[in-house]
């Protein structure tokens, strides 16, 4: 029964606004921020930082929907989104970005799979 509901959809992580998290955290399902986390995100699903969420660290995703603020590094492997309302400080690596008008984003992006760096000899 659990795997028809993570397969609908319907299973999901969420911290609450009004909830701080301070450290690393793994999921291995799609994952809602209302909250705060101070620490490394590592989740394989989708990533939506809510209106109220702020985020300052590493996240690491399939997928990614900013509406709140997102300070650090954030890669997804497949789509991220910046909503009118969200804000994002730092570097960015995506297979493919939308920016919404109103949104806010100071850093760096690249798109695409990364080059490796040259060997030093």
């Amino acid at each position: 029964m659990a795997n028809d509901k993570q397969q609908s959809g319907m299973m999901f992580n969420a911290l609450t606004a009004g909830s701080k998290i301070v450290g690393n955290i793994t999921a291995d399902s799609d994952f809602r921020i209302d909250g705060m986390i101070e620490g490394d995100l590592n989740c394989t699903g989708k990533v939506v930082i809510g209106e109220a969420g702020r985020i300052k660290g590493t996240v690491t995703c399939a997928n990614a929907e900013i509406l709140g603020l997102m300070e650090g590094k954030i890669t997804c492997n497949q789509q991220l989104s910046l909503r009118a309302n969200g804000k994002i400080v730092g570097d960015v690596h995506t297979k493919t970005l939308i920016v919404e008008p109103g949104a806010l984003f100071n850093g760096t992006c690249s798109m695409g799979a990364e080059k490796s760096a040259p060997l030093k000899g």
